[in-house]
């Protein structure tokens, strides 16, 4: 049990499987200026917590404490911060990727990367959202600047960020089409897609053309064929590497854009995504919440690649 001064994190010290994962104490920091020291209640698990964890990614070697995503109460702040005082309910995504730490019970965040939660959600589904609402957000608004009554393809629709980005496409008046496995089709036609398409048994090369935006959430072979899909001027945003010179070859000769988006912490943003929630225009879908010993069989669960939605730790 954690004391006044210390706080519990989900540590490792080496890379590998869910195992790794250990619960361990350690001293509680104190926010910095322009700091926020929040006391987590909720925070998301994410694809890029279990890469880093197997493999160490951008992060290199541990030690350290993954988590971008959070949700909780403001419990200090640091000089200089103005927006939020003790007992405000926040939620926001950690600077990525080297701002990580939110599966713990305390976390820093500088003060421009949270926003107050929405009063209609609780902190389990705002734990879920920043990061993978970020990533949709970034990719359609910012990037494709996806507007009303063009045509989107959203890769893995029931996913994490599929699912959320279809939620966003159609807050903005698109006509949406994602790719899931049939067994999804009911719930991606509930977040709103007007097309949903077997990838299993349909090649969405021959299924859907001219689309204005394709968004990638697969990379690798998807990313490639995603280019013929696109209408003249049409644009593929990957949220995954193609490091692939014949792939941007590939869209200049048809024509295209192809473009990789690395989501950023940003209040803008995240204050978009909060009006969005507020409206009932964009909710989470919560695949599994963990309590934060047991962020290993969070980890295991995501490992499956199989999880409709999100998966969350919970902090008492």
């Amino acid at each position: 049990m954690s004391t006044v001064n210390t706080m519990r994190v989900i540590r490792q010290d080496v890379l590998g499987g869910p195992e790794v994962l250990k619960e361990v104490e350690v001293e509680r920091p104190a926010p910095r200026a322009n700091e926020v020291l929040v006391r987590v209640r909720a925070a998301g698990v994410n694809p890029t917590d279990w890469k880093h964890r197997a493999t160490g990614a951008l992060l290199g070697e541990p030690p350290f404490v993954l988590g971008w995503d959070v949700s909780g109460t403001v419990e200090a702040v640091g000089i200089g911060v103005s927006a939020f005082r003790p007992g405000d309910e926040v939620f926001g995504m950690l600077p990525y990727p080297y701002g990580h730490g939110s599966h713990a019970e305390y976390v820093l965040a500088p003060a421009r990367a949270l926003v107050r939660k929405p009063a209609n959600i609780d902190h389990t589904e705002a734990g879920a959202l920043p990061l993978v609402s970020l990533t949709a957000w970034q990719a359609l608004a910012e990037t494709a600047e996806l507007r009303a009554g063009q045509r989107v393809l959203i890769h893995a629709a029931a996913g994490g960020v599929g699912h959320v980005a279809v939620q966003i496409a159609k807050a903005r008046g698109a006509y949406v089409i994602g790719t899931a496995s049939a067994g999804k089709h009911e719930f991606v036609r509930g977040l709103g897609a007007d097309e949903v398409i077997d990838y299993q048994e349909t090649d969405f090369t021959e299924a859907v053309k001219d689309v204005d935006v394709v968004l990638d959430t697969l990379g690798g072979d998807t990313s490639v064929r995603s280019l013929s899909v696109l209408r003249a001027g049409g644009i593929v945003v990957s949220i995954l590497p193609v490091r692939s010179n014949e792939y941007y070859e590939e869209a200049d000769r048809l024509g295209v854009r192809a473009v990789w988006v690395l989501v950023d912490a940003d209040r803008a943003g995240m204050r978009a995504i909060a009006e969005l929630v507020e409206a009932g225009r964009l909710r989470a879908t919560i695949a599994g919440a963990f309590p934060l010993a047991d962020a290993a069989e969070a980890h295991r669960l995501g490992d499956t690649g199989r999880t409709t939605g999100k998966l969350v730790l919970t902090v008492d």
